[in-house]
């Protein structure tokens, strides 16, 4: 079956149980689980019971996708996302976010965990990604045969999207610097000649998630908009390891400013 099969599929037996079209969409990284949590009125589906969608290998990941209402909008949210070191496939998401686009999504807000280059955007705070590099080299569009997947991506990332994001974390309190996101495919972490290189190239942070997934969303014509919580800084910056438990425990404390930031910026939707 197409990928547009299997996301109708997918969104038909979503409707079944949560009828009606949702607004915004979105992907929790990792620590965001508790925003799924505040959704009222949510209905779950396990991942695995939905025609297409993948399960994240990932501990600190769920997999299922949640509809409902947060701050008055009402939201299809896929809590855990599988990555391309996983597989290796680029694509892995495409019918999750096909669902989202069929079940009415407009525009969607991705989350993740990265790691600073900027000494003054330091672990457990946010950055709201601008720009993207693509340092891994993959394209979740190859292979697509037509001539919609030379996708433009001068305005990746909706500004409409980043200065309504920028005036809630004002409305909150919350300290949210903007800067250049770069994915590298993982999952091992990035080495200090790495670092070295991509900070000179402009980078401000980076990650194993998240672009191909930007990629993907604005070839179905979604607008986009990503928030990332620092875990860490990058390798040979802070002259320790870096890991996955760091992330993990790290995460969470952007992860309480973030939800106060999106909560901030569907309560202002909710008001247009």
């Amino acid at each position: 079956m197409t990928t547009q099969g299997l996301a109708r599929d997918a969104a038909n037996r979503v409707m079944e149980k949560a009828p009606g079209s949702c607004q915004i969409g979105m992907v929790l990284g990792s620590g965001l689980g508790s925003l799924a949590d505040q959704v009222e009125n949510a209905v779950r589906f396990p991942y695995a019971d939905l025609p297409g969608f993948p399960v994240s290998s990932v501990s600190s990941h769920a997999s299922e996708l949640i509809v409902g209402t947060l701050m008055g909008v009402k939201v299809a949210i896929l809590a855990g996302r599988a990555h391309f070191y996983e597989s290796g496939n680029a694509r892995v998401m495409e019918v999750p976010l096909a669902t989202l686009k069929a079940l009415g999504c407009e525009e969607i807000l991705l989350t993740n965990a990265a790691g600073s280059l900027r000494e003054e955007i330091a672990p457990g705070e946010l950055m709201l990604i601008d720009d993207h590099i693509n340092w891994s080299g993959r394209n979740p569009l190859i292979g697509i045969e037509s001539e919609d997947r030379f996708v433009g991506l001068t305005e990746a990332y909706d500004a409409s999207i980043r200065a309504n994001l920028t005036r809630a974390a004002v409305d909150v309190g919350v300290d949210l610097k903007s800067g250049v996101y770069t994915w590298f495919s993982g999952p091992s972490f990035e080495t200090p000649a790495e670092i070295r290189a991509i900070r000179m190239l402009g980078a401000d942070a980076v990650g194993m998630s998240t672009v191909p997934e930007v990629i993907m969303a604005r070839w179905m014509g979604l607008k986009v908009g990503a928030v990332s919580t620092i875990t860490n800084y990058g390798a040979g910056m802070s002259g320790t390891e870096l890991s996955h438990e760091e992330t993990k425990e790290v995460g969470p404390i952007g992860a309480v400013k973030l939800i106060k930031v999106i909560r901030a910026y569907l309560a202002n939707k909710a008001k247009i």
